[in-house]
């Protein structure tokens, strides 16, 4: 949407966008359980920023009064559970967040110190491990958990030290987020973006430049012009196209290339990480939690990393709803995403049972979303592992000719965030609005990103 916005106010109007399901926002999608409308996907808007530096999102959700709220994580520390069921005393986890703290220091200073001299990158596990601090215990391996996967949807072990630490939102716009818990959705936005520039009436977008339910399943391409093919048996021609895409989609056969894309492109996307992060929601008959002042978010330390580890009570963004949220990712976000949801329910309870006893009610409704089986994201968002280089990160973004690419995926600075899909589709429009102009495409992908017109961040 930013990008055909971005093309709209260039004043290339001559475009259409082909959107694969029944409605825009992608991975912003809202849904209700049990009568309160929550995220399916992106949840927060993560990073305020600053007076000089501003996160675009942040004004989007204030300009058109998005209800969001704070998340204090202060407390945690407070708020972890053993695997009996036991709040674990601050003799235990005081420490360990103490070793977690200087560990997460030490990477990010490793991480700058790599960069300014051209080290080889290495994963943050490799850091920690320099650090001589490898979480092994069931407190240890919660706490890692809230540092690096409650964040990049992947464990230290494959994610990438120099691209990722310090992340580049919180250093950029501070480390303040907020949770969008309003009945319009987190994808509000995304529809009044659209609004501005497609045609509307009653509130509804009419513009017959907006296709719904087109499935891309061909992209035919010259050196001059693009033929896109949908699964209805649509065709359409045009001077460029902007495939949008996940990096999971790319991954797969849903979009054939004629001809196919070049090897290095292909070999960038293949090493790319399209990560899965479920938030899984419950609503019960009653609270049988604490609540009030530094209770919203509390930990469950088991012997399996990852393991219904991270919860939130939504209290404070829907009083009376009863509501939970417990966020898996990774490896146990696949296997419960193919096991019914029977069995994650029961899984649930009983992890549920340890911490607040047998009594504890059956829940009422229990909602998981399945990006990662979805054709059309095959994932919730990208993260950056171990052995992806820069090089190979300008083929992910590089167009093919008259192809270009956009998404989160291709914001160096922001992969994997609301923000970054935002400024990588305004690059990429602008990419596409000089190429019109000039009448040149590159081809050749490792020398485009090292034109004197490449700005290295999308801030620039």
């Amino acid at each position: 949407i930013m990008a055909a916005k971005t093309l709209s106010e260039k004043g290339v109007k001559d475009f259409v966008i082909l959107e694969a399901t029944n409605r825009i926002g992608g991975r912003m999608k809202k849904k209700s359980v049990g009568g309160y409308t929550v995220e399916m996907g992106a949840n927060w808007v993560e990073g305020v920023g600053s007076k000089h530096n501003v996160n675009p999102i942040w004004t989007f959700s204030n300009k058109y009064n998005l209800r969001k709220f704070y998340s204090d994580y202060s407390n945690i520390s407070y708020n972890i559970y053993s695997q009996e069921g036991d709040i674990l005393p601050q003799s235990v986890v005081a420490p360990a967040f103490e070793k977690a703290s200087a560990q997460s220091d030490f990477s990010e200073n490793i991480s700058l110190s790599f960069r300014a001299n051209g080290e080889e990158d290495i994963s943050i596990l490799s850091s920690q491990r320099v650090f001589r601090h490898v979480p092994t215990t069931p407190v240890e391996m919660a706490i890692d958990f809230y540092y690096y996967d409650f964040e990049t949807a992947e464990p230290p072990r494959v994610t990438s030290l120099t691209h990722v630490e310090p992340f580049a939102t919180f250093v950029d716009f501070g480390e303040d987020n907020y949770f969008v818990a309003d009945s319009r959705g987190y994808e509000h936005i995304v529809y009044e973006l659209a609004k501005d520039f497609l045609h509307s009436a009653n509130g509804k977008i009419t513009d017959t430049r907006l296709q719904l339910n087109k499935v891309v399943h061909k992209i035919e391409y010259s050196h001059s012009d693009v033929k896109v093919s949908t699964e209805d048996g649509s065709v359409y021609s045009a001077k460029n196209t902007i495939v949008s895409v996940s990096a999971g989609v790319l991954q797969t056969n849903l979009i054939q290339f004629k001809p196919a894309l070049p090897v290095q492109k292909l070999l960038a996307i293949s090493k790319w990480d399209m990560a899965l992060y479920c938030k899984i929601f419950m609503k019960f008959p009653h609270k049988f939690w604490p609540t009030g002042p530094g209770t919203e978010f509390f930990m469950y330390a088991h012997e399996r990393r990852g393991y219904y580890n991270f919860w939130q009570h939504l209290e404070n963004e829907y009083p009376g709803g009863n509501l939970l949220m417990v966020t898996v990712t990774d490896d146990e976000a696949r296997r419960i995403q193919q096991q019914s949801d029977d069995d994650t329910k029961a899984e649930i309870m009983t992890v549920l049972r340890k911490m607040f006893g047998n009594t504890t009610p059956e829940m009422d409704h229990i909602l998981i979303p399945k990006w990662g089986q979805d054709r059309f994201y095959k994932g919730t968002f990208s993260n950056w592992p171990i052995g992806v280089s820069l090089q190979d990160f300008y083929n992910i973004k590089a167009p093919v000719g008259p192809v270009f690419f956009t998404g989160e995926h291709t914001s160096q600075r922001y992969n994997g965030y609301v923000h970054g899909a935002y400024l990588a589709g305004i690059e990429t429009a602008n990419m596409v609005v000089d190429s019109l102009k000039t009448g040149n495409y590159a081809h050749n992908l490792t020398v485009i990103y090292k034109s004197s017109n490449f700005k290295d961040t999308e801030m620039q």
